[in-house]
């Protein structure tokens, strides 16, 4: 159908990350594992198309094996990348590591490494949220929560590199649906503000599972982040599989807007049948609108015949 695409977008594309930058591009990031690579295109969904780059290539050491879930976010006029990192051995030496870039433009430049966040606990999937002129941290620390499995915590930053002072968990996976797949998991921390509020996403259930979903907090935008009773928990998943659709194990997102930034889009991976290898997850996408009550209203997971994002030239 004319004007419409169908979902997957990316083949083998765990971990999406797409942001839309004010020079106009989409620029885009995945796991891969022994790299990070950053591609951008004026297209949503023609991004496999468009200009593709290695900006970090690791020579091992602590900082150089199962390079995960890498974000791209513009702070403070510098490009920052954050991505999960670790020796090639078990959780416990997962750290979430910073490089960036001064360059406007993120394709050029030189990226400077910066290490690995101090986080107190081991973990992966960091991301960062600017709120009244502060920045602050979330990610996934790794625990007893109440199997093995990882949390929610928040921690202020003195800069895009530094944290400071002491971290808050905001959500344990307590929940029956948050604990699928033989780990309890709460991960992949990804903020919405809108209509007053603010909106932390997180994936919950362990990624191999077909009941690997999404979760949500939510809070006030003038309350304190760093607080936990300031976040109110939903008691069930926000986004989840849809076997009439045959797309399952839905999680990791983020979200972007359409070329004309009138509409919003989330972005996510999934696999395409129950016990299907990892190695399958993909990128899809697909618009979402908001509830009269201000929330985000995400809809079932979409494979076919989705109309084009607006304002762009092939999406």
């Amino acid at each position: 159908m004319s004007g419409t695409f169908n979902n997957p977008i990316v083949n083998g594309a765990p971990d999406p990350w797409m942001l839309k930058h004010t020079d106009g591009f989409y620029y885009f990031m995945m796991t891969l594992r022994d790299r990070i690579e950053l591609w951008r295109s004026q297209s949503m969904t023609e991004i496999s198309d468009g200009e593709k780059k290695v900006i970090w290539m690791p020579t091992g050491g602590d900082y150089g094996f199962n390079l995960w879930a890498p974000e791209l976010h513009r702070i403070q006029d510098c490009w920052y990348v954050y991505f999960t990192a670790n020796d090639g051995g078990v959780d416990e030496t997962r750290r979430i590591c910073v490089i960036s870039n001064k360059s406007d433009n993120p394709m050029e430049g030189q990226w400077e490494w910066h290490g690995p966040m101090k986080t107190e606990r081991a973990g992966l999937d960091g991301t960062v949220m600017e709120l009244r002129g502060e920045l602050y941290f979330f990610y996934a620390g790794y625990g007893q929560f109440p199997q093995y499995g990882s949390a929610i915590f928040i921690v202020r930053m003195k800069d895009p590199c530094t944290l400071i002072g002491e971290e808050a968990m905001l959500t344990a996976p307590t929940l029956e649906w948050e604990q699928q797949g033989g780990m309890a998991i709460n991960e992949g921390p990804v903020i919405l503000q809108r209509n007053g509020r603010i909106y932390l996403v997180y994936s919950a259930s362990t990624t191999w599972s077909e009941d690997y979903c999404l979760g949500m907090l939510t809070m006030q935008l003038s309350a304190d982040p760093m607080v936990p009773l300031s976040w109110s928990k939903s008691p069930t998943p926000v986004f989840h599989k849809s076997e009439e659709n045959h797309i399952y194990a839905t999680g990791h997102n983020c979200f972007t807007v359409s070329p004309d930034g009138l509409e919003d889009w989330i972005v996510y991976h999934a696999l395409p049948y129950p016990g299907a290898d990892v190695s399958k997850r993909s990128m899809y996408l697909q618009k979402f609108v908001w509830n009269p009550d201000g929330a985000p209203l995400f809809g079932m997971p979409a494979a076919e015949d989705i109309r084009l994002p607006s304002g762009g030239r092939h999406g």
